[in-house]
């Protein structure tokens, strides 16, 4: 183990100096390798170690650690902060044997700063870049998490999403993530925005390695209750038996056509067509033409999910504050303050504050956000719960990260998988989304399709100082290059 950390280590210092997907090195790394080491030689063959014993993973920068790593959000503002304990999932991950690498950069306080700042950009962590396409977004808000899993810099990582932010940069970036039900991994030490829509998941380079560490980070957490609830959704024997080759027969398989709006590309249609081919010859059964009631609603007219978001951000997030042990700040107010006075760290001029004012603006859950709320939940029993069970579909499959909104709101789990690459190399994913604990399901399809395509291929990466000029060009505009 201890050659494989190694090994991570210097592909981390020789890339990570322009793709800035990670923020920070764990300091431990390598005794942790030795400790691994000497667990194998002296345990194994007599205790069965877990698969991720011994095994580099990654850590988004919004996930607490309870060692010398920092949790900041890759915000300065909570640089030196000190957590009470290990997030849930961490727990989870040391006690299976895993070792944190690291910490992974990430759109600053999980794309909650601005609606004018780049995403995969934060004040610690610089531009994260996208290894396939240095032009291309990297997309967030788990920028680093996809960034690191696709240029080999660990060996899987692990991404945090609201809505979008785990199957968004993992479709961009050309890696395979998987968005839990809401509650089927804790939630506890992690940075929030809303315990309504936040959930904790993999993100890696094929599904098998995502379900071995689902399998790992599922359960519960007497720190997150509603990992109580959503336990019962975990199957006895865990996901990685649902890795089957044949995992598409018989599955149903549902198209909303409005969620394949690809405005005019006749390229991106033909794939999409050509993949409902692969789907049906594994043996999917193809539901077609289906609409989400209210579908314009959900995605372009409403305001209810930032309504809501907006006010539980600012709720979560103080009581997340106050609940560390040691911190420059304590409040939302206190963030604020903190980037204004440090606007040049934190780059207030170019990129503003505009979210987190907006939630320091709201008063707790009121008439606005109760109405909101309740919006939001009759959108989705009506839309795509109604839909799932009328239609009694397996799963959604979408375009990207086309189907995180009806996702997000409806707490359910979804899984992406590479799909192409366009001219300019710029990677795609295929989405399949079911219903709350429907993930046995959705990684047998993911599986299924991984399988019969084997699309994914690994970056066009080189030394940096084999780079072309034009590249260096790019990268020294995007402040990426000093």
């Amino acid at each position: 183990q201890r050659q494989l950390v190694q090994f991570y280590l210097g592909e981390i210092s020789r890339l990570n100096p322009f793709l800035k997907g990670v923020i920070e090195v764990n300091p431990d790394a390598l005794y942790l390798a030795d400790k691994a080491d000497y667990e194998r030689k002296t345990k194994a063959p007599s205790v069965s170690l877990s698969k991720l014993h011994g095994i580099p993973i990654l850590v988004k920068d919004s996930i607490a650690t309870k060692d010398k790593l920092n949790t900041t959000a890759g915000s300065y503002a909570l640089l030196g902060s000190v957590v009470p304990r290990d997030a849930g999932v961490v727990t989870k991950l040391r006690k299976a044997g895993a070792i944190i690498l690291g910490k992974a950069s990430l759109s600053e306080w999980v794309y909650g700063r601005s609606n004018d700042t780049p995403a995969g950009w934060s004040g610690r962590g610089g531009q994260g870049v996208n290894p396939y396409n240095f032009n291309a977004t990297p997309s967030g808000s788990s920028s680093g998490s996809a960034i690191s899993a696709a240029a080999n810099l660990a060996a899987v990582t692990l991404g945090t999403e609201t809505d979008g932010s785990i199957l968004s940069p993992s479709s961009w970036n050309s890696v395979v993530g998987i968005k839990p039900t809401i509650g089927l991994t804790s939630r506890a030490g992690v940075v929030p925005i809303s315990p309504r829509q936040d959930t904790v998941g993999p993100i890696a380079r094929t599904v098998s390695d995502a379900a071995y560490v689902l399998d790992i980070i599922a359960g519960i957490d007497s720190n997150d209750l509603a990992t109580i609830e959503a336990s019962r959704y975990i199957p006895k024997g865990g996901y990685a038996q649902f890795l089957r080759p044949d995992g598409l027969r018989g599955k149903r398989i549902g198209i909303v056509r409005a969620l394949f709006n690809f405005g005019g590309d006749a390229s991106l249609t033909r794939t999409f067509e050509q993949h409902f081919k692969t789907l049906r010859k594994g043996g999917a059964v193809l539901v077609d033409n289906l609409e989400i009631a209210h579908f314009d609603e959900i995605y372009y007219n409403s305001s209810s999910e930032s309504i809501a978001l907006s006010a539980e951000f600012k709720i979560y997030l103080n009581t997340y504050l106050k609940n560390l042990v040691a911190s420059p700040v304590r409040s939302l107010a206190d963030v604020i303050a903190f980037n204004d006075k440090n606007s040049k760290l934190e780059k207030l001029k170019e990129y503003g504050q505009g979210r987190l004012l907006e939630a320091e603006a709201t008063n707790g859950i009121g008439n606005a956000e109760r109405a909101a709320l309740v919006n939001l939940a009759k959108l989705s029993k009506n839309g795509f719960e109604k839909l799932m069970t009328k239609k009694r579909l397996d799963a959604v499959v979408a375009p990207s990260a086309a189907v995180s909104t009806l996702l997000a709101i409806a707490g359910s789990p979804g899984v992406v998988v590479p799909a192409g690459y366009n001219k300019d190399g710029v990677p795609f994913g295929i989405s399949f989304g079911g219903l709350r604990g429907s993930e046995p399901k959705l990684i047998e399809i993911a599986y299924g399709f991984e399988q019969a395509t084997k699309i994914r291929k690994p970056p066009p990466l080189k030394k940096v100082q084999d780079l072309e000029p034009h590249f260096i060009g790019v990268l020294k505009q995007m402040g990426v290059l000093l």
